[in-house]
């Protein structure tokens, strides 16, 4: 048989395409050629699969070699096409008999030696493939990430010589049957932070209705404290959250098994790039936000960061997904992340301390902030100011909240959403605000009094509506009324200047 096809998987955004490996010996001088447009790590692929076919003890046949990746206009990476190149050869040549080739797929790097190495994105490629019905031949690395697509039947194999005693029918690979996970996710504890009351319950919103939020205070506050909590108040996540995220995990070659249902908390430093932020490259990479995907997006010292950098979240944080066109491809990814922020109220960040230890000038202090577009404080949600903690709050015993508390009302929260809207009311678009979000006689006039002194926007009318709901389903009330509007205006008032 000169001409062997096997299936494998091509990695585009989130999107794993079929891609077809044909390999075809023909007569004349000895080449290797490698065609579909692959990148310089395919095409490297020639000299890994030479030295793994001859360190394996098979022939490596000396003729002509064409190996086509179709479809032929979508750009291939990796070295996740050496394990089918060197089947195809090996079929092809006559060396592998007997092969049921329709029923599996295949991806793995080579080592010279004929080991399988780990690949980028098993997990993404899964979800795709179980939709075939066809079962994967992995490397063994690989399978734990790949096998939490339950419907996938994994094949895990630690080199080419056990492939080829399987395709041979000489010794079947098992499928891979992992242990399941048990661990609960840990997070750190809110009890841990002292004092800053009204910081905790501004969390506590912003998690019941899925908000972003700002925190402003001098240094040592806390802010980065209850940031780091926030993942632990939020409700568990469900087995498709779990699958989307660790799926851009594993695009990313980041995913541990062991982080597992556990919510993405990312933290970029101030100096990080657009690109990094929101994804990039020549070959597309999810960023920083879609890494955070169904998780929590910190980002400290807010103002420090680069101007563009902050402007090109103000897409993704509206619409939950982001688009990265290049010249020859076009890759979408999820976004859907809590937006979690915090700032110094001035350049030194003593502004407001009692200690009145601030020189800074207004102008300064206007600079400062004017860092931050009205644009993008117009999509934050919530903003509360945290001032230094006194002594006796430093000192105090440890006796605040704990997080399992405060999560149980957060999730009874999330119930009552899902029950009404089947969405967090962060994710409320304008027509469900108005059929889930009226405030009673008093809260509208409480309401018009805030748009007229604070100037709101449009949107921010509807921000200041859609946190007055989630403080009402805190409260289990079926009504928006004036208590709940008054609260979602204090988180506004911080917005809309001092």
């Amino acid at each position: 048989m000169a001409l062997a096809v096997l299936r494998s998987r091509a990695l585009s955004g989130m999107e794993a395409a079929e891609v077809t490996v044909e390999v075809h010996l023909a007569g004349g001088l000895p080449t290797f050629t490698l065609v579909g447009l692959p990148d310089t790590e395919v095409k490297e692929a020639r000299d890994r699969v030479r030295a793994a076919i001859q360190n394996c003890r098979f022939e490596f046949p000396q003729r002509r070699i064409t190996v086509n990746l179709a479809p032929a206009d979508l750009p291939k990476e990796s070295g996740r096409f050496d394990l089918p190149i060197a089947l195809g050869i090996l079929i092809a040549s006559g060396q592998i008999r007997n092969a049921d080739l329709s029923a599996y797929e295949f991806a793995g790097e080579l080592a010279l030696g004929g080991e399988l190495r780990a690949i980028r994105g098993p997990l993404a490629m899964c979800l795709s493939a179980a939709k075939s019905g066809r079962s994967f031949v992995l490397p063994a690395e690989s399978a734990p990430e790949a096998a939490l697509v339950r419907s996938a039947t994994i094949l895990p194999a630690g080199n080419l010589l056990e492939v080829c005693a399987h395709l041979d029918g000489r010794c079947p690979i098992q499928p891979y049957a992992g242990g399941t996970l048990t661990a609960p996710p840990s997070y750190p504890d809110l009890s841990e932070v002292h004092g800053q009351a009204s910081a905790k319950r501004a969390l506590e919103v912003a998690a019941a209705g899925g908000h972003s939020l700002l925190f402003a205070g001098p240094p040592g506050a806390g802010k980065s404290m209850l940031a780091a909590r926030l993942s632990g108040i939020l409700p568990q996540m469900s087995e498709t959250e779990a699958l989307e995220s660790a799926a851009v995990h594993s695009l990313a070659g980041c995913f541990r098994i062991e982080h597992w249902g556990l919510r993405p908390f990312r933290a970029p430093h101030h100096t990080a790039s657009a690109a990094a932020l929101v994804g990039g490259g020549s070959v597309p990479r999810p960023g920083e936000i879609s890494l955070a995907h169904h998780g929590v997006l910190f980002l400290d010292e807010l103002p420090e960061f680069e101007r563009g950098v902050l402007e090109a979240l103000r897409e993704p944080l509206e619409s939950g997904r982001i688009s990265i066109a290049r010249a020859a491809r076009r890759s979408d990814f999820p976004a859907r992340f809590q937006l979690l922020a915090a700032m110094n109220p001035c350049p030194c960040g003593w502004r407001g301390h009692p200690s009145g230890r601030c020189r800074c000038t207004p102008d300064q202090v206007a600079r400062y902030r004017g860092r931050l577009s009205g644009p993008l404080l117009d999509r934050i949600d919530l903003m509360i100011d945290m001032p230094s903690l006194s002594a006796a709050e430093l000192q105090e015993e440890n006796g605040a909240e704990a997080s399992d508390a405060v999560r149980r009302r957060v999730v009874a929260a999330r119930v009552l959403q899902a029950d009404r809207q089947g969405k967090p009311n962060a994710d409320l678009g304008t027509g469900e605000i108005d059929r889930h979000c009226r405030p009673d006689a008093a809260a509208r006039d409480l309401l018009q009094q805030a748009i007229v002194r604070l100037n709101l926007s449009g949107r921010s009318y509807h921000r200041v509506l859609r946190v007055a709901r989630s403080i009402a389903d805190l409260a289990a009330a079926s009504g928006i009324d004036r208590v709940h509007v008054a609260e979602a205006v204090h988180y506004r008032r911080g917005l809309a200047g001092d």
